[in-house]
């Protein structure tokens, strides 16, 4: 079982990078942010012919969830972050699929700092925290994957000190992402790969794919019960490497098949 995650930064412009992506990769499901595109704009007849059916939230010009599934249709459970009816920000959209729950995320930038931006962050991850409590210990595989805009150590980023002034990069969202650790959520990529320096977004700027001087700010956080089937971890670099692509590539993960009695 591959799930994967990937911030694609425009799904209508870079359509034939996703599809040429899912048909070489062939993941089983699929968490996409960043859509920039209305609900009725979202390319679900390309992707169906594709192989995968979907279910997702849009929004025109920013933000924008989707959770794709090889084969079959998702399920979707919640359509947006519990905890501020007044929030109309897609962020959040949560489906089950092939046994497995899956949350996907679009967790805000805030920047500039200090400022509502930066506040509605933490609020946000406050929500996410509080939502992600009462899926961590299902007897399901639960995995919440997405761009969490968060730069959890200082091993997670080419040079800690260029970030300092970044809301990324800030006490109080590292703090928030590790009270999700805390809770028995798993990193996976640092499950598997403590030591090695693995980035997952690259900005346009500055040529900074090619000197790799990135971030890894797009995670997949795993339940016990998904993190005891976990087999390998990765980030597809090549991805990023190509012609008008995003500016973060697609991160995976793949589990076991679950164990029959």
């Amino acid at each position: 079982m591959k799930i994967a995650t990937f911030n694609v930064n425009g799904v209508n412009g870079r359509l034939p990078l996703l599809l040429g992506w899912l048909e070489e990769a062939q993941p089983d499901i699929v968490c996409l942010q960043e859509l920039k595109a209305p609900q009725d704009k979202f390319p679900a007849a390309a992707l169906e012919k594709a192989g995968y059916g979907a279910v997702w939230r849009g929004q025109p010009r920013w933000n924008g969830v989707a959770i794709l599934a090889r084969g079959c249709e998702p399920i979707e459970t919640t359509r947006a972050l519990p905890g501020d009816e007044a929030d109309d920000q897609a962020r959040y959209i949560e489906a089950a699929s092939c046994g497995i729950l899956v949350g996907c995320l679009y967790a805000p930038n805030g920047n500039p700092r200090p400022g509502p931006k930066f506040d509605y962050k933490l609020g946000w991850n406050a929500r996410l925290i509080a939502h992600a409590a009462r899926l961590v210990g299902l007897d399901e595989p639960v995995v919440l994957a997405g761009d969490y805009n968060i730069i959890p150590t200082d091993a997670d980023v080419y040079k800690p000190e260029r970030w300092l002034d970044d809301a990324l990069f800030q006490p109080e969202p590292r703090a928030q992402y590790e009270r999700l650790l805390e809770q028995g959520w798993t990193d996976s990529l640092r499950r598997l790969h403590p030591d090695e320096r693995i980035f997952t977004f690259w900005d346009y700027w500055r040529n900074a794919f090619a000197r790799d001087a990135g971030l890894r700010i797009d995670h997949l956080l795993l339940n016990p019960a998904a993190a005891a089937r976990l087999r390998r971890a990765g980030v597809a670099r090549e991805v990023r490497a190509r012609e008008g692509t995003s500016d973060h590539a697609p991160t995976w993960i793949e589990l076991r098949s679950p164990r029959r009695g």
